[in-house]
């Protein structure tokens, strides 16, 4: 995600696999990506209860991982796999090699029955000239495909970008339930749009009509959009419940953009916190999950009918002991700045930065969340709490106020899913239709 779109310039589309069986299943509910760029990630058997204790059957991975595909395998959760960009040409040189990469990566983990697997406004969207002919060309293969086009909307990061764009236009209005109390609306011809979602959307839209393309027959997934909690000041679990609660009233009321009534299928991005992303694109990129790393809830939302987000169940942590900066050390001033920026480059400080979570901290105490990043890091062992005799492990918590200490997950303390035997009678499936195209691709419709 390290290209990103802006309010005025671009839409970036995020164009990925789908496996799709002869028999392809729609199923209606919530859809969510699941991330697995994590230190200690959450067994992906608790993973994929979490999923289904909060009504998600629907999940995008980034990569074919044996264990989450292994544990989603018979959960009756509807799949959507990329793969990686180095092996798109090889893919995509022959249907032969697209399937034998679906047997080698996917086949084995499903179930008997089956898988499914410029300044402008909305209404003059079109392909950006240098890549136009590669976009028609992908999308007239999606076409005849009978394939959908898979594409991200970042509202946060249009805010992020641009200090001018209008706050409230990245959420959505109250009658969605997200907020939206003084967006201004933007005209378009007989269309008022009230929220950028709804206008990155139809830009596409009219991007395919303008291409020769009916938009009614080529379907629209928006494959990742959601809203991160922290490592910026716009991102905190405040504007992240607001966004994702009109998102979540939308898809749970049905509801479709101003050019396109038809509600299109979200993904939202994402499940969990990821420790070990890249956060080139910013600090806050670690920060997405609608739940903490450890399947914590961070903040409400309602999922219709009554239901609200539970936490994940099972999870197993190490010992209930910290790593901070002695009282000794604290007292004789500051000298531990390099221990500090040594944890930091091995460990995640994201949340030391300013306007995130821990941004209130002083010296000492930001020394204490460093220390401690890289102890859980390190699964508490022997010397990876000295830091030149700087660090002591306690066993009180020092979490202050917003800012959280936390306990990394025991991963040796969870049952490992073993993978199946040859002989295990993994089932076989045959696939009549394998449609590719590149994941993460920088294609974009410019205004």
């Amino acid at each position: 995600m390290g290209r990103h779109d802006t309010y005025q310039k671009l839409i970036f589309f995020c164009l990925s696999i789908l496996l799709l069986h002869n028999i392809l299943k729609n199923v209606d509910g919530l859809a969510c990506n699941w991330g697995t760029q994590a230190s200690h990630p959450m067994p992906p058997n608790i993973v994929v209860k979490l999923l289904r204790e909060n009504g998600f059957n629907k999940v995008k991975l980034f990569e074919a991982d044996p264990g989450a595909l292994r544990a989603l395998g018979k959960s009756g959760i509807q799949v959507m796999v990329g793969i990686p960009n180095d092996l798109l040409a090889t893919m995509a040189s022959t249907v032969t090699n697209a399937e034998l990469w679906v047997q080698q990566n996917v086949s084995q983990y499903i179930s008997k029955y089956g898988t499914d697997i410029s300044d402008g406004l909305p209404s003059s969207g079109d392909f950006r000239s240098d890549i136009k002919t590669l976009m028609v060309s992908i999308v007239r293969f999606l076409a005849d495909s009978v394939s959908p086009i898979t594409f991200n909307i970042y509202p946060f990061l249009s805010l992020n970008a641009d200090p001018n764009f209008p706050r409230e236009y990245a959420f959505f209005p109250d009658g969605s339930g997200g907020g939206g109390r003084g967006a201004k609306p933007v005209v378009d011809g007989s269309i008022s749009y009230t929220n950028v979602f709804d206008a990155n959307f139809d830009t596409l839209v009219s991007a395919l009509e303008k291409n020769g393309f009916d938009p009614n027959k080529v379907e629209i997934i928006v494959g990742e959009v959601g809203w991160p909690t922290d490592g910026d000041v716009n991102a905190n679990p405040a504007m992240a419940q607001r966004f994702n609660q009109g998102l979540l009233n939308r898809i749970i009321q049905g509801q479709g953009t101003p050019r396109r009534k038809t509600a299109p299928e979200v993904y939202i991005f994402s499940l969990v916190d990821e420790d070990i992303k890249s956060i080139d694109p910013g600090k806050f990129e670690r920060h997405w999950g609608i739940f903490s790393y450890d399947g914590a809830v961070k903040y409400p939302l309602s999922l219709g009918n009554g239901r609200q987000l539970v936490p994940a169940k099972g999870v197993r942590y190490q010992a209930r002991e910290w790593c901070v900066l002695s009282p000794q050390a604290a007292g004789n001033g500051g000298t531990w700045t390099q221990s500090a920026d040594y944890a930091c480059q091995l460990a995640d400080c994201t949340s030391l930065g300013p306007g995130s979570s821990c941004a209130a901290l002083d010296s000492a105490a930001n020394a204490s969340y460093a220390f401690n990043m890289y102890f859980q890091k390190m699964d508490h062992r022997r010397g990876s709490c000295v830091f030149n005799n700087l660090g002591t492990v306690t066993k009180i918590d020092p979490s202050r106020g917003s800012c959280r200490f936390p306990i990394e997950i025991d991963t040796s303390r969870h049952e490992t899913l073993r993978p199946p035997s040859r002989n295990s009678g993994a089932p076989e499936v045959k696939w009549s239709t394998v449609t590719m195209v590149a994941m993460a691709v920088g294609c974009a419709v410019l205004n």
